[in-house]
């Protein structure tokens, strides 16, 4: 009895159709394009401020599409990881761009302007408290600011035009807390700030205190006095500027000197 033919190639079984892996399969797709999508989102947000965490959570998300994919479906996979990527390097350069045209919108000469604190006044040198000043004058609308102090300045140290187009003479007093800014001081100012300036508003600022005397003398001129605290309120924003309120008083020859003599003065501007 002869033996039957072995067959030359076995056929290769398909397996049952199954209903419950079917399931699990897309069950798999849906949560892999969920997260996918939620990645994609991160990407995008970030990509903008930290193209590297952009491109480390493009290159997980790839990791877990290959894990997730398993050996038996790695083309697809790939196929899956290549375009994450290439999503990835588009986030990622999209936000570069983004980035470039917010530096683009800022002028290249246009600086921020320097900004200090009123305890920063009185630390200051007398050329630096005279910048600040004029700093101040500018934040508040001012235009044609000019510092002026030095040699020959004769009594002016910031020259401005008001937003009302008022003229402006300041004289800035950079004083420590023992000195205090005496008549003479303000006398001198008196003489030049309406006549040689052609102020319409003379102020003295000062990171000190004024003297009763020199104070006077101020109220007869029509020169304004601008305290430690008062200069402390203007740089906050709390209180006025030195040409806001009541406007001067025409200048009027100072009061006869009585004679006595009072304590003030010190190192200034």
């Amino acid at each position: 009895m002869t033996a039957p033919p072995e067959p030359s190639a076995r056929r290769r079984r398909r397996p049952a159709f199954s209903l419950r892996r079917l399931m699990v399969f897309f069950g798999l797709v849906a949560l892999l394009l969920c997260i996918a999508g939620l990645s994609l989102q991160l990407v995008v947000r970030t990509a903008g401020e930290r193209p590297s965490v952009a491109v480390a959570a493009g290159a997980l998300l790839v990791v877990a599409v290959l894990i997730l994919h398993g050996t038996r479906r790695r083309r697809a996979a790939r196929r899956l990881a290549a375009n994450l990527s290439q999503l990835t390097r588009e986030a990622v350069e999209a936000g570069a761009a983004e980035q470039e045209r917010a530096a683009a919108s800022v002028p290249d000469d246009e600086e921020a302007p320097d900004t200090f604190e009123a305890g920063d006044l009185a630390a200051m040198d007398p050329e630096d408290f005279e910048q600040a000043v004029a700093a101040l004058c500018e934040r508040d609308g001012c235009r044609d600011v000019e510092v002026v102090g030095g040699a020959g300045d004769l009594g002016a140290d910031v020259i401005a035009i008001a937003p009302d187009g008022t003229r402006v003479v300041i004289q800035c007093k950079r004083y420590g807390p023992e000195n205090k800014v005496g008549s003479q001081d303000v006398q001198r100012f008196g003489g030049t700030c309406f006549a040689v300036h052609g102020a319409a508003v003379a102020a003295v600022v000062t990171t000190g205190e004024f003297t009763r005397p020199a104070a006077d003398y101020a109220a007869q001129c029509g020169i304004r006095c601008l305290d430690h605290a008062d200069l402390v309120a203007w740089t906050e924003g709390a209180g006025p500027a030195p040409w806001e309120g009541e406007a001067p008083r025409a200048p009027t020859p100072p009061a006869p000197a009585s004679g006595t003599r009072e304590q003030g003065g010190g190192a200034g501007t």
